[in-house]
């Protein structure tokens, strides 16, 4: 696939340059300029047909090898025991006890002071 690309890069690319030396002598002539927008749009179709192959490429690099941790997991200040307590004290019964990470308490909302216009 990469040969039919590299091929069609080449011609394409070639024959906007031809096209675009002929425009700007007569940059006024209607038919060249009907030209040229077709090699560039023959151009823009070429590169886009090779963003494709370059995308797929990078996709299959990257699943070859596993997801690095993201350092703001692996810097926590704890010792991470507490992930793995559930899994060492599931014991015979297979059922993990739930593990509370987070102990810190939900703010309550402030009070709405009650309108001075309201008559209750």
């Amino acid at each position: 696939m990469s040969n039919d690309i590299h091929e069609r890069l080449k011609e394409t690319s070639q024959k906007c340059l031809d096209v675009y030396i002929v425009w700007e002598e007569n940059k006024q002539d209607p038919k060249t300029q009907e030209v040229l927008h077709a090699a560039i749009h023959e151009l823009r179709k070429v590169s886009s047909r090779l963003e494709i192959e370059l995308a797929m490429s990078e996709r299959d690099q990257f699943t070859a090898k596993p997801l690095p941790i993201p350092s703001h997991r692996s810097n926590m200040k704890h010792d991470g025991g507490s992930l793995m307590e559930g899994v060492e004290n599931a014991g015979k019964s297979g059922r993990l006890s739930p593990v509370v990470q987070n102990k810190n308490k939900r703010r309550r909302m402030p009070r709405k002071k009650p309108d001075s216009n309201s008559s209750e």
